[in-house]
């Protein structure tokens, strides 16, 4: 009888150390979650930060741009002597606004990314905690 006690004792121990080895490795599952659950936000944060800027950036170039043949482009145009020189200055300000497209677009596509890496990671988290 008393080996058997001793034998139920034993295994009461081990279901004991391995019900505290699961929890341990729960808490750890949690806290890792809640790491990419932060650092998704700070991630999405400076995002949408970052295009609140680039969007105000967009509007002042669009404001510009609009007032542009009335103020700036008119001076400019006035001020160049050939057909070539305003084809040039066209050229200048139709390139500044694809770099600028393309900035946007980078960005887009940054964020994009950065969203699907940490989803991945938050959803592998979850279901290492299965």
């Amino acid at each position: 009888m008393s080996q058997d006690l001793t034998q139920w004792i034993a295994e009461v121990r081990t279901l004991q150390r391995q019900l505290a080895d699961t929890q341990k490795d729960r808490d750890q599952a949690y806290n890792s979650a809640a790491n990419w659950r932060r650092l998704y936000e700070t991630e999405a944060r400076q995002r949408r930060e970052e295009t609140v800027d680039f969007q105000a950036q967009l509007e002042a170039l669009q404001q510009r741009l609009a007032a542009a043949p009335s103020t700036v482009l008119g001076q400019d145009i006035a001020a160049v002597d050939s057909l070539l020189g305003l084809q040039q200055q066209l050229d200048g300000l139709v390139q500044r606004c694809q770099e600028l497209t393309q900035r946007l677009q980078a960005e887009q596509q940054a964020h994009a990314q950065t969203r699907q890496t940490l989803t991945s990671a938050l959803g592998d988290t979850f279901d290492a905690l299965k």
